[in-house]
């Protein structure tokens, strides 16, 4: 089990925490308004429990931090980014089921 849980990451840490890591990253771009985003949360942290000594797993509030969200384009919300060796692996946008997310993340392990 992962000592950290889900990082939270904003404009000024993103590139050192996600783009310079070490091990890949699953970064959740989300807001506190919204609902779908609210769903995926709790399933992020199962993952993360379970996934989090090979993988890391990160937020963005795209309220607080809108640069970061604009550099991938990111139109809709919840959208989540898998990124391998500081590049975009893949991506889901909506909230998806926990097996779906589980598939996504392995494609990096």
């Amino acid at each position: 089990m992962a000592e950290q849980g889900v990082l939270d990451v904003n404009d000024d840490n993103f590139e050192s925490e996600i783009l310079k890591a070490e091990k890949p990253a699953l970064v959740d771009f989300w807001a506190p308004w919204c609902g779908p985003c609210k769903a995926i949360a709790p399933v992020m942290e199962e993952l993360e429990e379970t996934y989090g000594d090979s993988i890391i797993f990160a937020r963005c509030n795209v309220d607080n931090s809108p640069n970061t969200p604009a550099q991938y384009s990111i139109r809709a919300i919840p959208t989540l980014i898998l990124f391998q060796d500081g590049k975009v692996a893949d991506q889901v946008v909506g909230a998806v089921p926990k097996s779906h997310l589980e598939a996504f993340v392995k494609k990096v392990l």
